[in-house]
């Protein structure tokens, strides 16, 4: 919502300025959003007065002007067919900016054919001040030489720009913001009254609405003898200053109205109405609208027609059939009210947007249907001249709001300020309400703020005007006994997680826990109940059942910017159903398999790199993961080769890793591979002793050396490494510290269906150095051990 100063000024009397203005604004909780100065723009520019203007000698289409100017008496050479003597023309000195052209002249002299010249004589286009670019600026003579050209054009009018929260439409309405700045003490509200234009005659155009839940009610007037042409100056100048384009008087008008008051309007051209006008729906009727598109209405849709058809969309968009032009001798004013959610869904399915639409889908003012309508007809009289008939009502208009019984006692338990009845009274009858005191008061609500229907709300607005910054800041008492920590064990274990995969070069990403239908059907999301009725996005319709997704979609977005390689993490909550057990967090992670150029050569992503990320994150959380078990990833979005689970027991999975089927990356529209993971961090039991995630236990070192044992087992092709690795580290768990599998063979030596697994046990004594007796022994174990298992000693 734009409206500049002096608008401001027509409602509001006050010598604030522009900065006290929207100081006031934001305490009272108008969001300022900008506030642009046009004479800041034009600051460097001034009047100057042409003495004489001669062609040049060596250029036909060139004259040399002598210019009066604020810094002298300057030759300028100028290339405008309209440059005369005795012109009062917009002066550029050197070095200026010129915004229409997007450069600054030069700060010295310069020479064009061999004459220097001094500066510039601007056009209204070269300056960003009108359209008009046929040649410089042709001013009024009686401008004084010197006069800063902002205050020559009259824009020295800062605008200010605000966001309007949706409970607010009354902010819709300059005449709205100078009630609100009059009550928190800016100025006196003089928000001139609508005066009643007494009908000259008694019109036949009748009015009908079948539609009553969708417009209520439709108060027409019809103005005869009208002379539509360009609109006043003072009008057009308000309407440019906040970005409007002026067309016509008549357009100008209902434009005017929709800014001054919050009240959307539209003048018909009676010449072009065939009998009644009739609120209905829509009956899948098409028609040219006055955005040049092309609608369809159907039953969804309030449309005004007449016993010809269809005229337009009520309060979104008038139809081009009925619209005014030059022409246009006599009109009927539209001052209606549409029902906001019956605007809104039209517009959205039709993709509308207009000022109208914008008022009508948040609610307009309903007692202001006739006053708008005098208003109206007021200002066409004034500008375009005629006379007005009486006025015709259709439907019903809604009643006031139910008046509120208000204990002013909740103003001191609600926000503690200890505020007497005659302030708050004062308050309160300033912004429109009306009180009638009593033990208990009753606060009749004026039509315009309907978003006020109970005690609450009067005591926010109370709150508000007074000053939030004036309410004295209290610290909460303290709590009794001892408190416990605010963090869970599960946000502990997981902060560590998050700390360990950054160090493991994974970038932290916050999604949505949102995701469409097709991706979560992907990912075992295709239940119903997890559709979501009223999406921000037709993308994100559906809560996800994993975080993988847009991981993914983020990591190929990367890629097709440029950036590969993505390695990404994130922790968040995943949904299989609407129970609150179907909620879990996730913490899931992916690394793209890219192809690293490096000097000395890079291990390439693989699923045991997304492995060796998920040991990294449980072992931060405190898991035990070398007794975890190797098993089939859960889902089958995963590579059926290339991936793998740990789990606590067969049904307690812990996480899932591996590389992600190819199906799944082609339906996600992602290219190459990608090795990823899942973990489910509430999965993790409680630790035995308390701060266990914390803290890492003490560091046993021994005085004796480490002996090492490689022992190479034939097994079957199906056996999990992991099975082999297991029984080896049971043989003995006092004296084996570490197992690791360092290579693994098929082929010559190895019979068909078989492979060769190698490994490499670690042995750690504690008392004494260990014998060739000794080490013997384990390896007998060892060996036994993996026997049962499925293995045997390769000879």
């Amino acid at each position: 919502m734009k409206f500049t100063l002096s608008w401001l000024k027509k409602h509001l009397e006050t010598e604030a300025t522009i900065d006290e203005v929207v100081k006031a604004m934001t305490l009272a909780g108008l969001e300022v959003e900008d506030v642009e100065n046009p004479a800041e723009k034009l600051s460097e520019f001034s009047i100057g007065k042409v003495l004489t203007a001669e062609k040049h000698p060596d250029a036909d289409k060139l004259k040399v002007c002598t210019v009066e100017t604020r810094d002298g008496t300057k030759t300028i050479v100028c290339g405008a067919p309209n440059a005369r003597a005795d012109m009062t023309v917009a002066y550029a000195p050197l070095g200026a900016y010129i915004p229409g052209l997007d450069f600054s002249l030069d700060k010295k002299p310069r020479k064009i054919r061999g004459i220097e010249s001094s500066g510039m004589m601007c056009s209204g286009k070269e300056l960003e001040v009108d359209e008009e670019n046929d040649g410089i600026m042709d001013l009024p003579q009686e401008l004084e030489m010197g006069t800063p050209l902002a205050d020559a054009l009259n824009m020295n009018d800062p605008v200010i720009d605000f966001e309007v929260t949706p409970n607010r439409p009354d902010w819709l309405g300059v005449n709205s913001i100078a009630r609100d700045l009059a009550a928190v003490g800016l100025g006196k509200l003089i928000t001139p009254p609508t005066n009643l234009t007494p009908p000259k005659f008694e019109t036949d155009q009748k009015i009908r609405v079948d539609d009553t839940e969708g417009c209520p009610a439709f108060v027409g007037r019809h103005i005869r003898g009208v002379k539509n042409g360009p609109s006043p100056k003072w009008l057009q100048d308000q309407l440019k200053a906040i970005g409007l384009r002026p067309i016509s008087a008549l357009v100008d008008i209902t434009n005017y109205i929709t800014y001054d008051r919050a009240r959307p309007l539209h003048f018909y051209d009676m010449s072009k109405l065939t009998g009644s006008i009739i609120v209905r729906r829509g009956k899948d009727e098409k028609f040219e609208a006055l955005d040049d598109r092309t609608y369809t209405a159907t039953a969804d849709d309030v449309v005004i027609a007449d016993e010809s058809g269809i005229l337009g969309l009520g309060g979104i968009v008038g139809g081009e059939d009925s619209s005014c032009d030059e022409n246009t001798t006599d009109i009927l004013i539209e001052s209606a009210y549409f029902d906001p959610l019956t605007i809104r869904r039209s517009a959205k399915r039709l993709g509308v947007n207009s000022d109208a639409k914008y008022r009508f889908e948040r609610g307009v003012d309903t007692g202001g249907l006739i006053d708008g309508c005098e208003l109206a007809t007021q200002l066409v009289l004034e500008i375009c001249g005629g006379e007005a008939s009486d006025i015709v009502i259709g439907g019903e208009i809604p009643t006031d709001p139910d008046p509120i019984e208000f204990d002013p006692m909740q103003v001191n338990k609600l926000t503690s300020l200890s505020l007497s009845d005659e302030e708050m009274n004062t308050i309160l009858t300033k912004l429109g309400f009306t009180v009638k005191h009593g033990p208990i008061w009753k606060v009749t609500v004026p039509s315009f703020r309907r978003d006020c229907t109970e005690g609450a709300d009067l005591v926010e607005e109370i709150a508000r005007i007074h000053g939030y910054h004036n309410l004295e800041a209290v610290s909460l008492p303290p709590l009794p006994g001892r408190r416990e920590p605010t963090a869970t064990l599960t946000q502990n274990r997981t902060r560590l997680a998050r700390r360990a995969l950054a160090l493991r070069g994974l970038s932290e990403s916050v999604t949505w826990s949102f995701a469409l239908d097709e991706h979560a059907a992907l990912f075992g999301g295709d239940n119903p109940a997890l559709r979501v009725d009223n999406p921000i996005s037709n993308d994100l319709n559906t809560m996800r059942p994993s975080a993988l997704i847009h991981l993914l979609l983020a990591g190929q977005r990367n890629a097709d910017k440029g950036y590969p390689g993505a390695a990404l993490f994130e922790l968040g909550p995943v949904f299989a159903g609407q129970e609150p057990k179907d909620q879990r967090l996730s913490l899931a992670g992916m690394r793209r398999v890219e192809s690293a150029r490096d000097w000395a050569g890079a291990e390439e992503v693989s699923a045991l790199t997304a492995k060796a990320d998920v040991i990294e994150a449980l072992d931060a959380m405190g898991a035990s993961t070398d007794n975890l078990m190797l098993m089939e990833a859960v889902g089958d979005y995963w590579h059926p080769g290339r991936s793998g689970s740990l789990r606590m027991g067969p049904k307690k999975v812990l996480a899932s890793f591996g590389e992600l089927h190819p199906r799944v990356l082609k339906a996600l529209g992602v290219e190459g591979r990608v090795a990823a993971f899942e973990i489910w961090p509430e999965e993790l039991p409680a630790p035995r002793k308390k701060n266990a995630s914390k803290s890492k236990g003490a560091l046993t070192l021994s005085d004796f050396m480490p002996v090492t044992r490689d022992f190479a087992f034939i097994v079957p092709e199906a056996t999990a490494s992991n099975d082999v690795l297991r029984a080896a580290q049971g043989a003995n768990k006092k004296l084996i510290t570490n197992v690791s599998l360092f290579d693994v063979y098929q082929g010559k030596g190895v019979e068909d269906g078989h492979k060769s697994l190698a490994i490499e046990v670690t042995l750690s004594p504690t008392d004494a150095t260990l014998t060739d007796k000794e080490i013997d022994a384990v390896s007998d174990k060892i060996i036994e051990s993996v026997m049962k298992v499925g293995g045997r000693l390769r000879g």
